[in-house]
C-alpha cells in the first residue's frame, strides 16, 4: 500500500512536470494552463482538490495501458502529444496572422516584419538606431513580465 501511494505521488509529480513542459502549468514564471480546465466547479477559484483531480486526469491520460503506472515511453508519448498540440496552435496562429493572400502558404513578402521599425525605435533607448545587448535584455525582461499570465492556449 505504501509503495502504491508513493508510486502514485511520484507519477503525479512527473505528470505535473510534463504538464509544465507541455505548456499546461507554470514555467519560467509564466502561466500556461487554462484556468477553466482546472476550475471544475466554475466558481472562479482553484482548490487543492481541483488541482489534484486535474493532475490525476492527466495521469490517467498518460497511463495508456491502464496499469496504474506511467512508464518512460508513456510519459514521452504523453509529452510529445501535448507539445504537438501546442505546436499546432502556434502554426495555426502564424498562418492566420501572416498568410495575407489565404493560399495556405507563406512567402517572404508575407513574412517580412510589419512592425520592425516601430520595434527598433521602441527598444532603442539611447536613440543610436541600433539595439544594444543591454537594451535587448531590458526589453526581454519587460516582455516576460507583461506575459507572465498569458494563456498560451
Amino acid at each position: 500500500m505504501k509503495n502504491s501511494v508513493l508510486l502514485t505521488t511520484l507519477a503525479l509529480s512527473i505528470i505535473a512536470g510534463s504538464a509544465l513542459m507541455a505548456g499546461n502549468g507554470q514555467q519560467n514564471g509564466r502561466q500556461h494552463f487554462k484556468f477553466e480546465e482546472v476550475d471544475a466547479n466554475s466558481d472562479g477559484k482553484l482548490t487543492q482538490d481541483e488541482m489534484i483531480a486535474h493532475m490525476q486526469a492527466r495521469f490517467i491520460t498518460a497511463d495508456t495501458n491502464d496499469d496504474d503506472l506511467v512508464s518512460e515511453d508513456e510519459l514521452r508519448a504523453h509529452m510529445e502529444s501535448e507539445m504537438r498540440k501546442k505546436i499546432d496552435r502556434r502554426v495555426a496562429r502564424m498562418m492566420n496572422h501572416h498568410d495575407g493572400n489565404d493560399d495556405g502558404m507563406l512567402n517572404m513578402d508575407e513574412m517580412k516584419p510589419r512592425r520592425m521599425g516601430k520595434m527598433i525605435k521602441h527598444m532603442d533607448r539611447d536613440g543610436d538606431g541600433a539595439i544594444s545587448k543591454a537594451e535587448f535584455e531590458a526589453m526581454k525582461g519587460k516582455h516576460a513580465k507583461r506575459h507572465m499570465f498569458k494563456d498560451d492556449g
